[in-house]
């Protein structure tokens, strides 16, 4: 290998590892094996490169065998590429430019699935089921979400023109939208489930969800709440200072949230309510599945094991490995493991990652108490498992559906039928309720467009009583989404969620929970609750 070469693969290596810009004097600095394993490196590039069967290039070589090194570590070191990096970073701030749309592939198509209110997409009228089919001219079939979002993402006051083809008009409409602000919001759903009980989904924790969750519980309080429902189910995580923070508002001030434990000495920390915010000190049920994840796990567990809040759901997915991102040259970050996380019981959060398939796959064991992992206790002596996410307090399977209503969802039939429905009939007041010939019509139109056959089999799906009651759910859900936003499309399904319905019927439990939390910290001592001291319900 010619020294020129050789050089150029050292330079090439030392930037894709960067940390920092330090890397070139530890290449410096490199004695014995270290300085003999990065000569090994440097001659497979350059016999790579030179005598390959096809025409190679180093930065490929590199980047392949970055990817491969950092595998060897954990699944959560990675290598950011620019782009990846800059969309790690904008989806952590609190607002970026563009059209205010939520966008999806229906049937292969860009689809709004709803405007955001006061956004420049509303202002111009868009509706959910509108199809965006081309962008700048350019056709936007065979085009990926996260493309098409970029197209449509710009500086602000840019504009961007599109051409979208809407269900009953026979001709595109060409727009031309100028981008503007858009709030990325982490709270989702904020409103009363009933009356007493508030609702707050989370989901993910990014610069400002702190402070959204604080607005939230106190606007909510003003109506009236005695109760919170807390749903952090898909909340994959994201910035640790954000879960601190919100921990902060429902813990008592003192009270350690997670403890960091790494190799160097700042990776030793521990943190705890600052007690900066207001304690929520309400009856608190917490929803969690296997999308939960690193902060929301940092959050739920810290929630569990002081006793303030019951965790409800299926086990979290068990991400408790501390990255670190550090800035490489030309745009490029690299997201390095340099801890891991600890519940303030002691519990690893971090499941076993030996078997990468199961990792990914996440296999769960199978439910027996004794295959949870070791066992830790809570403030008030309530057995809680270790070894990976964290087990809920009472496990709740979500609603399994149907395979004819899973099929039907797969070709988009509920969202297709109301927004077509919606586009012919008059606009329907916020409580509207679909009545049952909305059911039949339904299922004229699925007729029509070769969903749904006339077999037997299939004849009797569409008569089950809950199937016809979950398929009007459905529609009801998608009408009102097109009309009042996807807020009220959520107010609907959740009444068939049967996790948050378990929810509510805990709520004695968890006000028993906080009592039991009162008598301890006026007496000094534990005083278990005999209901739930045993843990898994």
């Amino acid at each position: 290998m010619r020294p020129a070469w050789r050089n150029a693969a050292i330079a090439l290596f030392a930037l894709a590892l960067l940390f920092g810009g330090m890397m070139g004097d530890r290449l410096l600095a490199l004695t014995g094996e270290g300085r003999d394993a990065l000569r090994l490196y440097t001659e497979l590039v350059g016999t790579a490169h030179d005598t390959y069967g096809s025409e190679i290039e180093y930065g490929a070589i590199v980047r392949a065998s970055v990817e491969g090194m950092l595998r060897t570590l954990d699944p959560h070191t990675n290598y950011l590429p620019p782009r990846a990096y800059d969309d790690m970073r904008e989806r952590q701030q609190e607002t970026f430019y563009g059209l205010g749309i939520y966008v999806s592939l229906r049937n292969s198509r860009l689809t709004v699935i709803a405007p955001m209110e006061g956004t420049p997409a509303s202002r111009l009228g868009m509706r959910a089921g509108d199809v965006i089919s081309h962008i700048e001219g350019e056709s936007t079939s065979g085009m990926s979400v996260d493309e098409a979002v970029g197209r449509l993402k710009g500086p602000k006051g840019t504009p961007v023109n599109i051409t979208i083809v809407r269900a009953g008009l026979d001709e595109p409409l060409d727009l031309e939208i100028v981008r503007d602000e858009i709030p990325q919001t982490t709270v989702r759903y904020a409103y009363m489930l009933e009356p007493g009980t508030g609702f707050v989904s989370l989901s993910d924790f990014s610069r400002s969800s702190s402070r959204e969750i604080q607005e939230a519980i106190a606007d909510l309080r003003t109506q009236g709440m005695e109760r919170l429902v807390l749903d952090l189910r898909y909340n994959g995580g994201g910035l640790l200072d954000q879960a601190i923070e919100v921990a902060d508002q429902f813990l008592p001030a003192g009270a350690p949230i997670v403890e960091t434990r790494g190799r160097t000495r700042d990776s030793l920390q521990e943190y705890q309510a600052a007690g900066d915010q207001a304690y929520l000190d309400l009856p608190l049920v917490v929803l969690v599945n296997g999308g939960s994840a690193s902060a929301s796990e940092i959050l739920a567990g810290a929630i569990q094991d002081h006793d303030v809040g019951l965790i409800v759901g299926t086990p979290t997915w068990g991400k408790g490995l501390v990255q670190t991102v550090y800035s490489l040259p030309y745009g490029a970050g690299l997201a390095l493991t340099t801890a891991k996380y600890y519940t303030p019981s002691g519990r690893l959060i971090q499941r076993d990652y030996t078997s990468w398939f199961d990792y990914q796959a996440h296999e769960q064991n199978d439910g027996e108490t004794s295959d949870l992992g070791p066992e830790f206790l809570t403030d008030l002596g309530r057995t809680v498992y270790g070894g990976g996410g964290i087990t809920p307090d009472f496990e709740v399977e979500p609603l399994e559906i149907d395979p004819f209503l899973q099929y039907l969802h797969s070709r988009n039939a509920f969202f297709r039928f109301a927004t077509e429905w919606a586009n012919t009939h008059d606009a329907v007041e916020e409580e509207w309720e679909p009545e049952q010939e909305v059911y039949g019509e339904f299922v004229g139109w699925a007729r029509e467009n070769e969903l749904i056959g006339d077999d037997e089999g299939e004849a009797e799906q569409l008569d089950n009583a809950d199937n016809r009651e979950y398929a009007l759910r459905q529609i009801q859900a998608e009408v009102l989404s097109a009309a009042y936003g996807l807020g009220a499309r959520h107010r609907v399904l959740i009444r068939g969620d049967q996790q948050v319905i378990r929810a509510l019927e805990l709520f004695h439990e968890a006000g028993e929970l906080l009592l039991a939390r009162d008598r301890m910290e006026r007496d000094g001592e534990r005083d278990p609750m005999p209901s739930l001291s045993a843990g898994l319900q």
